[in-house]
């Protein structure tokens, strides 16, 4: 079920990558201005810009492009068809063991309860140590936030990984799944995680001292090189971090643009930016150390293609002073 699912997804993702790529190497915005394509993740980054009103008077073009999944959107990064990608941080280290030619230049930490393995409202497992022999749903790769923490949790609980049943799905295909009842256990996060916990699934796990909570904004390295585009970035970057600081002191004025953006019901929304409404930060020593210590734990699992030294993939120079 869940392949022909995640490969129907990855086949029109592919194509809409294709089509946007082609759109976004045909040069600059309007009259020759340059242009940048910023990725996002379910309307998140945007809402609070355009929230905000962080996006007037530009020198520049702006053009958004929404995706369901950090894996899908890194794919689009590395196509060149978006210049940014905010995405959980081992998404994004897993793209740079990868060789996706990225670096990080903002970062933001939200909480670590919205990291969890769900099950449904009556289901018969009652922990971690109770998924032997059930198949778990991750949401939504093998270098996903969720499968670094469903298998730190299974270490916890002491139980053999080759004991369960892992499979993959995009998120908005594994909610609607979820939601039928056709998965057992679903490592997940952010909105998915909260919708479910608002319609009663129960939490096994959460990340509370397993993931770092991080959320990084990676550009590709060729917007980097682009001395137009770097300069459209260190001002995107500051006008997203005043939207950040706006968002938590008008959490309401924020909720209700989301509800709007995301078609959600506003009582939900309200949940979402209570639980998740973060300032962005400079890259620096408090966002590296603990991620670096998460991709050694990651790596020495034999979870990334090759170990990555996190500060080799951030450029510092973007984040305003």
């Amino acid at each position: 079920m869940d392949g022909s699912l995640l490969h129907s997804d990855r086949r029109a993702f592919l194509a809409g990558a294709a089509a946007l790529a082609l759109s976004a190497c045909g040069g600059g915005g309007k009259g020759g201005r340059t242009k940048l394509v910023l990725g996002d993740q379910v309307h998140l980054l945007q809402s609070k810009a355009e929230a905000a009103k962080a996006l007037g008077n530009l020198s520049y073009d702006i053009e958004w492009a929404n995706f369901v999944g950090a894996a899908p959107l890194l794919e689009a990064l590395n196509a060149g068809a978006v210049d940014t990608a905010p995405a959980g941080d081992l998404p994004v280290v897993l793209a740079a063991a990868a060789k996706v030619p990225l670096k990080v230049i903002a970062g933001a930490v939200s909480s670590t309860r919205d990291i969890g393995i769900i099950v449904p409202p009556g289901s018969p497992i009652r922990s971690v140590a109770g998924l032997a022999g059930h198949r778990v749903i991750v949401s939504s790769a093998r270098g996903s936030i969720s499968r670094y923490l469903l298998l730190e949790a299974l270490k916890e609980a002491k139980l053999d990984r080759r004991t369960v049943d892992i499979g993959f799905m995009l998120p908005n295909d594994a909610a609607a799944a979820f939601a039928a009842g056709r998965i057992e256990a679903w490592a997940t996060f952010g909105t998915y995680q909260i919708a479910a916990e608002e319609r009663g699934a129960r939490v096994l796990r959460d990340g509370q001292g397993i993931n770092t909570g991080l959320t990084l904004i990676a550009a590709s390295q060729a917007a980097l090189d682009d001395p137009d585009k770097r300069a459209a970035l260190r001002d995107v970057i500051a006008r997203f971090r005043q939207a950040s600081l706006w968002a938590q002191a008008h959490p309401a004025d924020y909720a209700a643009v989301f509800a709007r953006a995301t078609g959600v019901d506003p009582k939900l929304a309200k949940l979402i930016v209570e639980r998740q409404n973060p300032v962005l930060v400079a890259p620096d020593a408090a966002v590296i150390a603990p991620l670096q210590r998460v991709v050694d734990r990651f790596h020495a699992d034999g979870e990334l293609p090759a170990h990555v030294n996190v500060a080799s993939i951030v450029d510092p120079g973007i984040f305003p002073a």
